[in-house]
């Protein structure tokens, strides 16, 4: 299996075990959901959890792959703000901590890149079929 094809499917693999955390570790997740959010912290978790999940069973999908993968990256950019308010609340932690926590933030990048990578990828597929 060439990268290009192995690329989808380690993605979804991906937004699936992060997925999966939100539900097997809610509280770590909790604590990251931006305040001026309404509603419960938990509720946040748990939705976000369930698009991740969402997104990878149509990442693994071909038919559905090219428009998952766009969605995707809007949803790597829709988090964005939790990860600064993780980096925010996490200023006076322990170094390792902070560091994973500022850390979090330009990883961002390669992963919007990631999704928009795919989502041309699937589309030129769909142009050979």
């Amino acid at each position: 299996m060439s990268r290009s094809h192995r690329s989808p499917l380690l993605l979804a693999g991906f937004l699936a075990s992060v997925g999966i955390a939100h539900f097997a570790a809610p509280r770590t997740f909790d604590a990251i959901v931006p305040r001026a959010l309404p509603g419960s912290p938990r509720n946040w978790t748990y939705a976000s959890g369930a698009v991740e999940l969402a997104l990878a069973a149509g990442l693994a999908l071909p038919a559905t792959r090219r428009r998952t993968a766009l969605a995707t990256a809007a949803f790597f950019v829709g988090v964005f703000p939790a990860n600064v308010k993780m980096a925010v609340d996490w200023r006076h932690h322990p170094t390792p901590l902070k560091a994973a926590a500022v850390g979090r933030l330009p990883l961002q990048v390669p992963l919007v890149l990631w999704a928009r990578s795919v989502a041309r990828n699937a589309g030129k597929a769909e142009g050979a079929s």
